[in-house]
């Protein structure tokens, strides 16, 4: 007899948002993800039912690095964020999640992935990868004493197929007497195999440590599931005193795509453990949520699905009137603007006017010299891969609009004049090794917009359709 198929995990955010910190204050729910080389940085969510997410803001505007796993805590009526970057750990805070968020405080202490705790006498902590912890001030703006090795993880049997032991993103959970650590193990790409979710509990936050009889929480054990590399999660309760798991993981041949958001239910035993609950009908839930793409340019803002990489400055750009102007850079020293698709084949498109000596492009885009797309000069359309062009094709208008079509990793390239009919470029490209297995830097294959020379270039009526087909919702034109 055939098994039904188990309902869990649902992606509650489709797309590349890695690393997710979730955390409930009275019937809201805020989450944050890792934003690594991009920016702003730390775009947080707001939720009321935890499958539907709507963006509100950034917390980060100034470049301090690559950000890492943030852990987004709520801590007498305040809201703080401590993450990673450059080889220490930081903390921004602010009165509401809106913002306006502080300027990043450096904490001056090593390691990845904290974890904020707070004991029974109200002393605040800062949990860290491999097992470390070190105490936070009074106001959680600073450290007191020194790093602790605290935990030394779950061992897991030898002959799993992992990416290394790597113990990572403690995430502390206080609930009836025990302090309950929930932490990644496995290493958070490679095989599919290789990330997974374990518990440990004290009942003093000094420990010691006793690890779940049910470990692994959460782990793919085969290559044939639809999830691979589950892992990195933290735990959130509903007012209704419901508990679920959100944590990360690539979709099976869709890497590409990025580290989604997951969502899976728990139960509580009675020997006071948690595991996951199996659930092979999925009750009627909201759809899960994303971030509309498509984008007018009337506000004076940068909509939040838009980030630049690797732009310390957040200069070389204006925005308004149904206009978005990139000012031109180098073809050696790229660093367009980006959005997140989240379907398996999609299209974009966009009108470009480009100055004399100047290239208006659309592409997709993972990391410098790994980027596909076509462009506009002024006179000519060309396909492009990185600095080389091709197909040069004249196309004498002021303005032409610009097409790219990801069909489940095959891109295809077209433009048109005004309303007249597309035309398909000769030129396309297969894009399905553009990720973190191949490229590393645990980023994601990104819609890009970017000028490429000594004027400026302009962009208009930027739409985003997710094509039938690709089994998750379209998004539809503005």
């Amino acid at each position: 007899m055939t098994q039904p198929k188990k309902a869990y995990p649902i992606a509650i955010l489709p797309g590349d948002y890695p690393d997710p910190s979730v955390v409930r204050v009275g019937d809201d729910y805020y989450m944050t993800h890792s934003s690594f080389d991009y920016m702003p940085g730390l775009l947080v969510w707001h939720s009321r039912n935890l499958t539907e997410w709507e963006p509100i803001g950034h917390a980060v505007h100034t470049d301090v690095g690559c950000i890492m796993a943030p852990d987004m805590i709520w801590h007498e009526g305040r809201f703080y964020i401590y993450f990673p970057a450059a080889q220490s750990n930081w903390v921004v805070t602010a009165e509401s999640p809106e913002g306006p968020w502080s300027e990043p405080v450096n904490l001056h202490v090593g390691y990845i992935d904290p974890g904020h705790a707070v004991d029974e006498a109200g002393n605040r902590y800062l949990f860290l990868s491999e097992g470390y912890r070190i105490r936070l001030a009074e106001d959680g703006l600073s450290t007191t004493g020194e790093l602790r090795k605290v935990y030394e993880g779950w061992r897991y049997p030898a002959e799993w197929r992992t990416e290394g032991f790597y113990l990572e993103s403690p995430k502390l959970t206080y609930r009836n007497g025990y302090y309950y650590m929930t932490c990644a193990q496995g290493g958070t790409a490679g095989p599919a195999t290789s990330h997974m979710i374990i518990s440990a509990r004290a009942k003093s936050i000094d420990g010691p440590w006793e690890n779940s009889p049910y470990n692994p929480i959460v782990r793919t054990e085969s290559r044939a599931e639809r999830w691979w590399s589950k892992g990195h999660g933290t735990l959130v309760d509903t007012p209704e005193g419901d508990w679920y798991v959100v944590y990360h993981a690539y979709e099976k041949n869709y890497a590409t795509l990025g580290r989604q958001t997951l969502l899976e239910p728990i139960r509580w035993e009675d020997d006071g453990w948690f595991r996951t609950a199996d659930q092979p009908e999925l009750p009627q839930l909201p759809p899960a949520g994303s971030i509309a793409l498509s984008d007018d340019f009337e506000s004076e803002r940068l909509s939040p699905q838009w980030h630049f990489y690797d732009r310390s400055g957040l200069t070389g750009y204006g925005v308004g009137d149904g206009r978005l102007m990139l000012q031109g850079q180098s073809k050696e020293a790229i660093e367009p603007l980006l959005c997140i698709p989240y379907h398996h084949t999609y299209e974009a498109s966009v009108t470009v006017q480009a100055e004399e000596g100047t290239e208006g492009h659309l592409s997709l885009f993972y990391k410098p010299g790994f980027q596909c797309g076509i462009g506009f000069n002024g006179t000519h359309v060309f396909s492009f891969r990185d600095q080389y062009r091709s197909e040069y094709t004249e196309a004498a208008a002021d303005a032409v609009t610009l097409r790219i079509v990801n069909d489940c990793h095959d891109v295809d390239l077209y433009y048109r004049i005004g309303g007249s009919d597309w035309r398909k470029l000769d030129h396309g490209f297969e894009m399905s090794g553009f990720h973190n297995n191949v490229l590393g830097k645990f980023l994601s294959l990104r819609i890009a917009l970017d000028a490429v020379g000594d004027g400026k270039a302009s962009f208009s009526r930027f739409i985003y359709n997710g094509i039938a087909g690709s089994g998750q919702t379209e998004e539809g034109e503005v």
